[in-house]
């Protein structure tokens, strides 16, 4: 078993899509980044990269790459899925949260699962995606940002838990 923990803050600026988990969110704001800057995926991206001791998000995906700008991040999933495939891994599975103000996200938490759990090759009742709110405080609660967390258990593609 392998265990990674990761966070991603984005700030929420107008004139850009509010994507997280591959679902675009209607909002008048939308996360600013590189590649769509969605939050959700890169903190279980990074946590799956850490889960196997290979670094962080920047150091496969470098925002210094034009390959990588405006990139979907489920494609970025997509290869660090395959990487952790190649080195015997599968998903045990993964516990998330993303901290934004506005909007309400419960709507959309189904399809983000059902994309993560689609790319990640396992049952969608192994992925979790919870949201919670600032209530007004730090730069989620001015609706400045927004952060997303992941914690991710794998396990080698012969054991089971």
């Amino acid at each position: 078993m392998r265990i990674g923990q990761s966070s991603d803050i984005h700030p929420l600026v107008e004139g850009r899509k509010l994507v997280l988990g591959g679902v675009t969110i209607e909002h008048f704001k939308g996360c600013a980044g590189h590649s769509d800057g969605d939050a959700l995926t890169h903190a279980i991206c990074e946590a799956i990269i850490g889960a196997l001791g290979l670094g962080d998000l920047g150091t496969h995906f470098p925002d210094t790459d034009d390959k990588y700008k405006g990139i979907c991040s489920l494609e970025l999933l997509k290869e660090v899925y395959k990487t952790m495939s190649l080195l015997g891994y599968k998903i045990n599975n993964v516990d998330s949260l993303i901290m934004i103000e506005k909007p309400k996200l419960f709507p959309y938490k189904e399809l983000m699962r059902e994309n993560i759990a689609n790319i990640l090759h396992c049952d969608k009742s192994l992925i979790n995606v919870k949201a919670t709110r600032g209530e007004k405080l730090g730069y989620i609660g001015r609706e400045e940002g927004v952060m997303a967390q992941a914690v991710v258990l794998l396990v080698k593609n012969d054991e089971t838990i």
